[in-house]
């Protein structure tokens, strides 16, 4: 019974875990375009689906708690030994694994773009605040020695 029940939690979080990467993925074109309402959207489609996997992944972890077993895959080996449907139990658990280690790295790809972003955002403030001095060169291509830098609003 829990290996049936484990395996429908599976074979549903492989289709959640797929809406997810592809949000993730279109969260990154948003990202790159600067589209801040398309990524609101994207924000308020992924929240539900991370949920889902939270509390599906807390199931798991609780059906083979409840079983003596460990919660990693060792665990969910044993299992799969005293089923009849252990082979697609692991076949279904190693590709649940396999997407969610795609929307991590997926997600790692989004935080650096964001980052990034963050810092040329931050980096021009601080230009047109006046606070920091853009790199410039003079004509050897040593840095300009700028005198008195004023805000760009005082230029």
């Amino acid at each position: 019974m829990h290996d049936t029940q484990l395996l429908e939690l599976f074979t549903n979080d492989i289709g959640t875990a797929e809406q997810l990467l592809e949000l993730i993925d279109t969260e990154f074109q948003a990202l790159s375009d600067r589209d801040l309402p398309r990524l609101q959207s994207i924000l308020t489609e992924k929240l539900p689906l991370l949920t889902l996997l939270d509390q599906h992944g807390k199931i798991r972890s609780q059906l083979l708690s409840s079983l003596n077993l460990s919660t990693d895959r060792a665990g969910l080996k044993t299992l799969a030994a005293q089923s009849n449907q252990g082979e697609l139990l692991l076949e279904r658990g190693d590709q649940l694994n396999s997407l969610l280690e795609r929307c991590q790295a997926a997600n790692l790809r989004n935080g650096r773009l964001i980052r990034s972003s963050q810092a040329s955002a931050h980096s021009m403030l601080g230009i047109l605040r006046g606070n920091e001095t853009p790199s410039l060169y003079d004509s050897r291509g040593s840095a300009a020695r700028i005198g008195q830098q004023r805000p760009l609003s005082q230029a």
